[in-house]
C-alpha cells in the first residue's frame, strides 16, 4: 500500500511540471505573435544636413634630405636640418608631442634617377652620391601661425612640404550637430508628407544613419595640398585654409496616425 505522503509529493511534482510547460509554451506562443505581427503603417524618410567649420589646426610634413658621396656628412647635414627644424617649432610653442620625426631613407643616387624611363639609357649611370632623407611631422594648433612658421622651416633646409591637412579638432560635436540637424529635417519633411494625405506622424519606429565613417585623421582632414618647394616665400597669406564641411544622413521611419 502507497503511503498517502507519496501519492501528494508525486501530485505536486506533476501539477510543477504541467505549469512549467505551460509557461514555456505561453512564452513560445507570444514569440511567434510578435514576429508575426504586422508592421504599423509607416512612413520612411531621409534627412541630411550639413555643417560648415572653420579649422582650428593644420598638420602638414616636412621632408629634408641631403646627397654627398660621403654617407656620414649626408646624414650630418641632415641632421642639422632637421635640429634647426625642431628648434623653430620650441621657439613657436609647438608641443614635443605635436612634432614627430616619421621617416628615415638612406639610399644611393644616380645621375638618372630623376630622368625619364626611355632617357635613361642614353645618358651614362653615374653615382652622384647618398641620398640621406628625413620627414617630420607637425600639428600646429594656431593656424593663423602657418605661414610665418612655414617660411622659418623652409629657411632651416626643408626640401619638401606634402600632405598639409587643415583639421577640425571639434570633430565629434560638429558630427553630432549635424545628426541633430539631419533628425529634424527628416522629421519636417515626414510631418509635411503626411500632411497631405491628411494624416500626421507618431513616434519614431526605426532610425538608421547612411554612410558612417569611422573617425580618424583622413576622414577629417581637409584642403590636402601636396607640393614640391623650391624656396622659401615672404609673401603673406600663401594659405587659405577655407572651411571644413561636416555633414550627416538619416534615414528614418515615422508611425503614420490618422
Amino acid at each position: 500500500m502507497v503511503a498517502p505522503s507519496s501519492l501528494i509529493n508525486n501530485g505536486d511534482r506533476t501539477m510543477r511540471k504541467t505549469v512549467g510547460i505551460f509557461v514555456v509554451m505561453f512564452a513560445l506562443a507570444l514569440a511567434a505573435y510578435g514576429q508575426n505581427s504586422p508592421t504599423p503603417p509607416l512612413i520612411t524618410v531621409s534627412g541630411q544636413a550639413e555643417v560648415r567649420v572653420q579649422p582650428d589646426e593644420v598638420v602638414f610634413t616636412l621632408g629634408v634630405e641631403s646627397v654627398n658621396k660621403d654617407m656620414m656628412a649626408a646624414k650630418q647635414r641632415t641632421d642639422d636640418a632637421v635640429r634647426q627644424v625642431l628648434s623653430i617649432a620650441k621657439a613657436n610653442n609647438i608641443k614635443p608631442e605635436d612634432v614627430q620625426t616619421s621617416y628615415i631613407s638612406v639610399q644611393p643616387k644616380y645621375n638618372t634617377d630623376d630622368l625619364e624611363y626611355g632617357q635613361r639609357p642614353t645618358v651614362k649611370r653615374e653615382f652622384v652620391g647618398y641620398q640621406v632623407s628625413k620627414t617630420i611631422a607637425v600639428t600646429l594648433r594656431d593656424i593663423s601661425r602657418f605661414d610665418s612658421l612655414l617660411s622659418d622651416v623652409l629657411k632651416a633646409g626643408v626640401t619638401r612640404l606634402s600632405n598639409v591637412e587643415f583639421r577640425d579638432s571639434k570633430i565629434r560635436q560638429h558630427k553630432d550637430q549635424a545628426r541633430a540637424m539631419a533628425i529634424k529635417a527628416a522629421q519636417e519633411k515626414a510631418r509635411l508628407l503626411a500632411s497631405q494625405i491628411g494624416q500626421s506622424i507618431g513616434p519614431a519606429y526605426s532610425i538608421a544613419e547612411s554612410g558612417v565613417v569611422p573617425y580618424s585623421p583622413a576622414n577629417v582632414s581637409q584642403n590636402r595640398i601636396d607640393t614640391f618647394v623650391g624656396g622659401a616665400s615672404d609673401s603673406e597669406n600663401a594659405i587659405a585654409p577655407g572651411t571644413i564641411s561636416v555633414s550627416a544622413q538619416v534615414t528614418v521611419s515615422f508611425r503614420l496616425m490618422n
